[in-house]
């Protein structure tokens, strides 16, 4: 079970099928698509919806949570933030509209902190070489490069470079 993670600015909590809306609004956008490894463009009918399904039934592999930004009367969706079960290994989109305003940098350390937190040794993320912001990001939040390589993008349909990142976290002394 997802739990709630709280910032200043932003609420990460758990999806719900309510969500597939603006999800899908989001992603339709060809740059938020071709920023991802796995966001097919155009999103197949019913692609976002069985997405949120696996991640509710515990089959994708991953926690995923919901980035609501407080900034109006009610919270609304911006984007989904998310950690592989198996690696750590952290991803995460915004909407276009929400881009450079923080809201990822503040996410992604929310959520690192959270994993430190609740007993992670180690998170891993990568990004593609011509998203230099998104780069960025996982540095502000602690994240060290860690080499180059390849992952293919499902909406560009081809591989693409890539930087890795890693953060480990320092491990406490036993008491005696």
């Amino acid at each position: 079970m997802t739990h709630i993670i709280e910032t200043e600015r932003l609420v990460l909590r758990p999806l719900k099928a309510s969500d597939a809306g603006l999800i899908t609004l989001y992603t339709k956008d060809p740059r938020v698509a071709q920023m991802t490894r796995s966001i097919p463009h155009p999103n197949p009918p019913g692609a976002v919806e069985a997405y949120i399904e696996g991640v509710l039934a515990g089959t994708s592999g991953e926690v995923v949570w919901a980035i609501d930004h407080r900034g109006s009367s009610e919270e609304q969706l911006i984007g989904l933030i998310g950690l592989k079960t198996e690696g750590g290994e952290i991803g995460y989109w915004l909407g276009a509209p929400f881009w450079d305003t923080g809201f990822a940098t503040e996410a992604v350390q929310a959520l690192v902190a959270d994993a430190q937190r609740t007993g992670w040794s180690r998170l891993a993320g990568e990004v593609f070489q011509d998203n230099p912001a998104s780069a960025r990001v996982l540095t502000k939040a602690g994240f060290a490069y860690a080499g180059a390589t390849q992952s293919y993008c499902v909406a560009r349909q081809r591989t693409v470079d890539v930087w890795r990142y890693e953060l480990e976290f320092a491990r406490c002394p036993q008491s005696a």
